[in-house]
């Protein structure tokens, strides 16, 4: 049985879209098992036998400081549903909560993975090929260094060979151009790095990436600073949710398109299903000591599924013991590369 904690109180909408997304999810998942986190009577009309209500008095709101969530409220449901995670009653834990709270009560609760100086924040975007790439850091931390570059790189390299079983899964590094002579010397840097774990084995590394890159599905993941990434995910949202609605609008506007749209509909179906940002929602937090994903803040019961599912499917496949083994084996090139000081962080996904 997959047990995982959920903040039911954490997002915009609150319990109504998570307890939705709770109960679809264990109807299609027969060996899991939820902790609902949160205030017992904003829960109390949700009923299933493999769900057990656990009590949170407080709420983190989605413009909460930092400091006020981590400080002040430490009865909130983020941080019990973190605390499930830390204590081994869940294997992962779930939110659609404040961002940058999420990861500071994460890192504070379940410390860093020995060898990873900071947490990155991992998702999936669409790619032509039919499959997702992933992209890290998405926010977490706005300036890295060479590095911390190359310990998202290991990390992300272990998801993938969970996401996507695929164990030797490609890796580039998001830059101006894909010559080595480009980029400011961080990337520079950073690129020699990566080289160099591809030669001991650590990473398929296939050099620089550019932005466009992402959506062909040049490489499996693509690896930037959270504040390049943040940029490039926001973005990519609001061109596909510009792009589906266009079409919808299109098809509307008089009986000639309308047809076209019926005879289109199974190819424009698909397309749009496959644009559908809500179908990659759910973002792991890699490099802590226990499982935490992240969910739009705007996610509705569909879109906070996906959460749920990625969080089941990282606990079942072990996600955890293999972005250790993976750390493990690169401790080398890591050790002889000291990361410098932290510089900044949480630049919060909605």
């Amino acid at each position: 049985m997959i047990t995982l904690a959920v903040d039911c109180m954490g997002g915009d909408h609150g319990p109504r879209v998570t307890l939705a997304a709770c109960r679809q999810f264990l109807d299609t998942h027969s060996d899991a098992h939820l902790l609902l986190v949160g205030q017992p009577e904003s829960l109390k009309a949700f009923a299933h036998e493999r769900a057990t209500v656990v009590a949170a008095s407080e709420v983190v709101g989605m413009d909460d400081p930092v400091e006020v969530a981590l400080r002040r409220k430490k009865d909130s449901s983020m941080r019990v549903a973190i605390q499930q995670v830390k204590d081994g009653t869940a294997a992962a834990a779930v939110s659609a909560g404040n961002t940058g709270a999420l990861m500071a009560i994460a890192r504070y609760l379940l410390k860093t993975l020995d060898g990873i100086d900071r947490p990155a924040i991992a998702t999936q975007m669409p790619n032509d090929k039919g499959r997702a790439t992933t992209v890290l850091d998405l926010g977490a931390n706005v300036d890295c260094s060479a590095e911390h570059l190359l310990q998202f790189a290991v990390m992300g390299a272990a998801l993938v060979s969970v996401l996507q079983e695929d164990s030797s899964a490609s890796v580039g590094l998001l830059n101006i151009g894909e010559e080595v002579i480009k980029g400011n010397e961080v990337i520079k840097k950073a690129g020699e790095l990566l080289r160099a774990a591809a030669q001991s084995g650590d990473l398929n590394f296939q050099g620089n990436v550019e932005g466009n890159d992402i959506f062909k599905g040049t490489v499996d993941i693509v690896v930037c600073d959270g504040f390049v990434g943040n940029v490039a995910l926001k973005a990519s949202e609001g061109v596909a949710a510009m792009i589906v609605g266009g079409l919808k609008q299109e098809f509307k506007r008089n009986i000639f398109t309308k047809i076209a749209a019926i005879v289109a509909y199974p190819v424009l179906s698909a397309l749009m299903k496959r644009m559908d940002y809500r179908r990659y929602n759910g973002a792991a937090l890699l490099g802590l000591r226990g499982l935490v994903f992240k969910s739009h803040g705007s996610a509705d019961a569909l879109a906070f599924e996906q959460a749920l599912n990625r969080a089941y499917d990282a606990a079942r496949n072990n996600l955890l013991d293999r972005v250790r083994s993976r750390i493990a084996h690169a401790a080398p090139l890591l050790a002889s590369s000291t990361a410098q000081p932290a510089l900044a962080t949480a630049a919060p996904l909605p």
